[in-house]
């Protein structure tokens, strides 16, 4: 893709996309411009993704046909502020903040502007992103595939009501940090029983990479595979059973739902 892409921030979430974006080859250094607010952060981002960075915000605005605003939600109306101006008549603006409306990005930017709101996460970094995208009513069929295609180049993606996007980041834009808790928590119980550390997290990270996969490949329900690993009386169900007991899908479902709600209330 010879467009050019630029990043308004360039924080954790931005350097995954980055990332992906470089090492899918679908885009090329030279082609992306990023900023930041400090030239230790400009210096470091030049050094390992050797694309152009500048700390005027403007300028990124000016180059860009695809401009990721990757700052900090309560950020988004000054940043707004700062480049309306200067962004081309056809660019599409994509935003990756949680709770950051349409309406309200609409309201920000006073003109008729093509956004894309979606909801990446930091497993884009190694080309596993999962990402959801809802876009607005300016945005074609066309240009939507094209902003799909960029997404897909480090994951995958799936497009949609904007109704659910505030229920994105706690199953797939939040979640990793939960499976790394998971892994980590597999882990030192294998340290536990003896196993090496490096060992144990080789082991229990390649498990649920392997368990992930059984499900998108199979497209079997994740009970069911469930369901196959138990054997009567053996020791799988006794570990579910524990499981079951200690309240773990609860404390899913409760940690899920609390990040729903602040996902829901961080602006509007």
């Amino acid at each position: 893709m010879e467009k050019n892409i630029g990043f308004i921030g360039s924080g954790n979430m931005a350097k995954a996309i980055l990332g992906g974006l470089l090492t899918s080859g679908i885009a090329h250094a030279g082609n992306i411009m990023a900023s930041a607010l400090t030239e230790k952060t400009i210096t470091s981002i030049n050094h390992e993704y050797n694309i152009r960075t500048t700390r005027d915000n403007k300028e990124v605005a000016a180059s860009a046909d695809y401009l990721f605003l990757a700052v900090k939600p309560d950020q988004y109306a000054g940043v707004i502020e700062e480049v309306r101006e200067h962004i081309q008549k056809d660019a599409i603006v994509i935003t990756i903040a949680a709770g950051v409306t349409l309406h309200t990005l609409a309201e920000q930017f006073g003109t008729q502007v093509k956004i894309v709101r979606t909801m990446p996460n930091t497993p884009s970094l190694v080309g596993e992103g999962m990402s959801a995208l809802c876009p607005n009513e300016n945005v074609t069929d066309a240009e939507l595939e094209e902003v799909l295609m960029l997404f897909e180049s480090f994951g995958k993606a799936e497009v949609l009501e904007e109704n659910l996007m505030d229920a994105v980041p706690a199953v797939s834009g939040s979640s990793p940090a939960y499976v790394f808790m998971f892994i980590e928590a597999l882990a030192d119980g294998a340290v536990k029983q003896g196993i090496s550390r490096d060992k144990a997290y080789k082991m229990a990270a390649q498990a649920v990479l392997g368990a992930a996969k059984m499900v998108l490949e199979t497209e079997t329900h994740p009970g069911e595979l469930k369901d196959a690993v138990c054997s009567p009386g053996g020791v799988t169900i006794e570990a579910v059973s524990t499981l079951e007991k200690t309240g773990f899908r609860a404390s899913v479902l409760s940690a899920m739902e609390s990040c729903y709600k602040k996902s829901s209330n961080m602006i509007d």
